[in-house]
């Protein structure tokens, strides 16, 4: 399969500290990438790296089927990104900002910028200065500056920080209409989960500068989404009755009195039925659907089991 992106071993040291560590990520031309983790991980400064804002320390990035150097000058012109927080010239209007920055890509129609506001919410403030724009504004206009010249891959580093959540609605609709109708890949880090559920077609999650998993949302929508959670007195008596019961690592024990059941073929009477023919005292039993939540905080504490490969097949 080819890939619009990808990064190989991809390394980045600061001194004697490693803050990326050997990602190796995968993204398809037309997705949507969610890119997850937590603060501190690594993520802006893969963002960084494969904007040429900043060097790899070692390592290989792809775009577009060719290696990323210094002077892929052509390469950049094809990207659209927000990275961090955005900076204007805030005395000149959000117009002003959106054409400069187009004539610096080698873009010349004033049609793109108008249509750029209109698509992010703006177009009202459009001849406004940027410094009377609130935090959420600027925001978008930002995301209206990386659309701007209709890219092929849109990197995205939080955009909806300052949004509430209808304009946060307004993003994702947004961001899916790029994807579908224009053609779009984005390449969208976030720390609302939720958000990445909606939106995402593959996610990869990134712990300590180290990729831990990448995983089409179809996949992981089909490993373990259901599940039964269990409250009982006693949770090594239980895991006994279950060993028995559910598939080969169907079962995990959450805390001293909580255990999931994974195992799709156990129906919850089942499980109520042999926990209580085995004496066991079930303070709470119910069938719930494991979200991108769950699995990401599973993740963070080492509770991930094997990590699928959205591209191992």
């Amino acid at each position: 399969m080819s890939y619009i992106l990808q990064t190989r071993q991809l390394t980045k040291r600061y001194k004697n500290q490693t803050v990326v560590s050997d990602v190796n990520l995968h993204v398809k031309r037309g997705e949507i990438y969610g890119f997850l983790g937590p603060n501190g991980a690594g993520k802006t400064t893969i963002m960084r790296m494969l904007t040429n804002l900043i060097p790899p320390t070692s390592g290989e990035i792809e775009l577009f089927g060719k290696p990323l150097t210094p002077q892929s000058y052509e390469t950049m012109k094809r990207i659209g990104s927000l990275i961090e927080y955005p900076i204007f010239y805030e005395h000149l209007s959000g117009y002003a900002n959106l054409e400069l920055h187009c004539r610096y890509m080698g873009v010349y129609d004033p049609l793109l910028v108008k249509e750029a506001l209109s698509l992010v919410g703006v177009d009202d403030l459009g001849n406004k200065p940027v410094k009377h724009y609130s935090l959420g504004m600027k925001q978008r206009l930002a995301i209206a500056r990386a659309i701007s010249t209709k890219p092929e891959l849109l990197i995205l580093d939080e955009p909806v920080n300052g949004m509430d959540p209808a304009g946060i609605r307004e993003l994702r609709e947004l961001f899916r209409m790029l994807s579908k109708e224009y053609g779009m890949t984005l390449f969208i880090s976030s720390h609302i989960l939720q958000e990445i559920e909606l939106l995402a077609d593959t996610i990869g999650v990134i712990q300590g500068g180290t990729l831990v998993e990448e995983v089409t949302m179809d996949e992981l929508r089909r490993q373990h989404n259901a599940y039964i959670e269990i409250v009982v007195n006693d949770v090594n008596q239980a895991a006994l009755v279950l060993e028995d019961l559910a598939a080969p690592g169907g079962y995990k024990i959450m805390d001293l009195g909580t255990i999931r059941v994974y195992d799709p073929d156990l129906l919850p009477s089942r499980v109520n039925r042999a926990l209580v023919e085995h004496g066991i005292d079930i303070e709470a039993l119910s069938k719930k659907t494991r979200s991108l939540e769950d699995h990401f905080l599973d993740l963070m504490k080492g509770g991930a089991g094997n990590a699928v490969d959205a591209h191992s097949s």
